[in-house]
């Protein structure tokens, strides 16, 4: 599989590189998180990634004065396994390099199956931060070789929380986009292949991509 790079032409459909704002205490606050030694951890929000939001102004500079949350995403990863979207974009911060798998919402169809041959694989370096749109699809990042990987992830706040009781029991019998929903804002079709994916909509179809990437494959893109 091809890998970009995130200052690529390509990667433009799908987000850009945020520049106007400096995430250093943010991804030093990162770097005081451990990595999950297998599997992949995420958090919606934590104490120590808000005040370090805060210093940077976030919600004023990226979220239009409404709240935001800010957690992390991280552990060891070689399989795309899903897709997910929300009503708002959504910023990477890049404490590891990292791969995204990224694709657009629209060519999801009419009964929400993706083939995931449209996706697209794109490297973060450490330090970066990017914006991704709205109407990107993505998941949890990968790793390169047998490195974890930390990423921070903001998002308007409530979004990836739990739903609501009365809510969920009407997921169940739902023919439209409500049978995606999995948590407050976040929209997730599954691959039927997918290990931990069970019980969620399984509208991927095609491989369940697997990126294995080295250092020195990295270093040649």
């Amino acid at each position: 599989m091809v890998i970009y790079e995130a200052t690529s032409s390509n990667f433009k459909k799908y987000g850009r590189i945020v520049k106007n704002v400096d995430f250093a205490p943010v991804i030093e606050a990162l770097g005081k998180i451990a990595i999950p030694e297998d599997g992949v951890a995420y958090e919606p929000t934590v104490d120590s990634l808000e005040e370090a939001s805060a210093k940077v102004d976030l919600t004023r500079l990226f979220g239009g004065e409404l709240k935001l949350e800010t957690g992390y995403c991280a552990g060891h990863n070689t399989l795309l396994n899903a897709v997910e979207y929300h009503r708002a974009s959504e910023i990477n911060v890049a404490a590891t390099d990292a791969i995204l798998l990224l694709g657009s919402l629209q060519d999801v169809t009419d009964d929400f199956k993706y083939d995931t041959s449209k996706i697209e694989a794109f490297h973060i370096r450490k330090g970066t931060a990017v914006e991704l749109y709205a109407t990107t699809l993505h998941y949890a990042p990968c790793g390169i070789e047998n490195d974890g990987f930390m990423v921070g992830i903001i998002l308007p706040y409530g979004t990836n929380f739990a739903l609501e009781e009365d809510h969920i029991d009407c997921l169940a019998d739902s023919d439209d986009e409500d049978k995606l929903l999995t948590a407050k804002n976040k929209w997730l079709i599954a691959h039927p292949d997918a290990p931990g994916e069970k019980g969620h909509f399984p509208g991927l179809i095609g491989a369940n991509i697997e990126v294995n990437v080295t250092k020195k494959q990295m270093e040649e893109i």
